[in-house]
């Protein structure tokens, strides 16, 4: 089970396989936050910007979480304006407790 409330038959190949890697990091917490970002925002995403989530998606678990949470400081390489919209939108739009 993915967890994914959107459906993926209007998506290209590439969408297809970002979408479900976002609901199938490891970590279950990971899984909401990254799942939660792409059901709402795959099919708007740029180019450029599907390549700095996918670069998200690669992060491990625990960092991922601790930056989201605010527990760590966010690396200024990953601190990239895709990664302050996932954080935005799970503390505004949609929150999540972790």
């Amino acid at each position: 089970m993915s967890g994914s409330t959107r459906t993926s038959a209007d998506l290209d190949p590439r969408r297809r396989k970002i979408l479900f890697r976002s609901w199938h990091r490891g970590m279950r917490e990971n899984d909401l936050i990254m799942g939660g970002f792409a059901d709402a925002h795959i099919g708007t995403l740029s180019d450029a910007e599907l390549d700095e989530f996918e670069r998200l998606i690669e992060v491990l678990d625990r960092d991922l979480l601790a930056w989201i949470t605010g527990e760590a400081q966010v690396p200024s390489n990953y601190d990239t304006p895709v990664f302050r919209r996932l954080k935005a939108f799970h503390h505004h739009e949609r929150p999540i407790h972790v």
